[in-house]
């Protein structure tokens, strides 16, 4: 495990903590492979009957860490073509997932909300999902679901511009159940947390598989890895990804 996730277990909750403050709470493949198997060990054990996910510091999360990415070809890189063993706990979860975010949320940080069954933000939250930005493309299945939850020009429009989504308007499209106070966020959220533990554990988790499509949701997954692994390996990647180290504007004119 690492220490950049934090465990805790009491009151019949898992809570989950994102605990590298320092780089805002950039996912690491560590960091990935810790979540899943909490996720999944969660699913196994009676006396979890909520997962609450949280993070430390004044970000929820600044998305994949970018050095993964970086070392796409060296001989350490990640094997970009088998879908992250995270996104596959999330859409394989059964017990009730409770998101609380704060501050940004980018990214995975945003596209994995979409597997959260209750969301709480603090009003000062913005969610984006700078894929394209990168010459990458959605993951998560959020091809899928963010259509389905916001419509397909909204979702175009997040997808495409990268545009931010602050918390009030995350709330009017559906992405988020509520936006309270920031300093109230992590007791709203556990509240809720404690809600849902508090319901018939059977009840909750046979509803919760009603709303669900697991097989849809992997089989958008394993697509949209496909591309994704194709576009890390494509020039407009090399010229997005060189222009964020150098803190300049990508230049996609010469592609076509």
């Amino acid at each position: 495990m690492t220490e950049h996730v934090l465990v805790e277990k009491s009151e019949q909750l898992k809570v989950l903590t994102l605990n590298r403050p320092e780089k805002k709470n950039a996912l690491t493949r560590d960091m990935y492979v810790a979540l899943a198997t909490e996720i999944n060990d969660a699913n196994e054990d009676p006396s979890v009957r909520c997962v609450l996910l949280q993070a430390r510091g004044d970000m929820f999360t600044a998305g994949n860490d970018l050095t993964d990415f970086a070392a796409i070809n060296s001989s350490t890189a990640l094997h970009m073509r088998e879908v992250n063993p995270f996104l596959l706990a999330l859409s394989g979860a059964r017990k009730p997932l409770v998101a609380a975010v704060n501050g940004r949320a980018v990214g995975i940080g945003l596209t994995m909300l979409l597997h959260c069954d209750m969301v709480l933000l603090s009003e000062d939250a913005l969610l984006t999902a700078p894929f394209v930005n990168l010459a990458l493309v959605p993951e998560a299945a959020s091809s899928l679901l963010l259509p389905l939850r916001i419509g397909h020009v909204r979702a175009f429009e997040t997808f495409v511009l990268g545009e931010p989504i602050n918390a009030q308007k995350a709330v009017a499209w559906g992405i988020a159940n509520r936006a309270v106070p920031p300093a109230e966020l992590h007791a709203a959220a556990r509240a809720v947390a404690l809600a849902i533990a508090g319901r018939a554990p059977s009840s909750v988790s046979a509803t919760k598989r009603l709303l669900r499509d697991e097989t849809a949701l992997r089989e958008r997954m394993h697509a949209e890895i496909e591309v994704f692994a194709r576009q890390l390996k494509s020039p407009e990647f090399k010229e997005a990804f060189a222009a964020f180290a150098e803190r300049r504007a990508a230049d996609f004119s010469k592609f076509k």
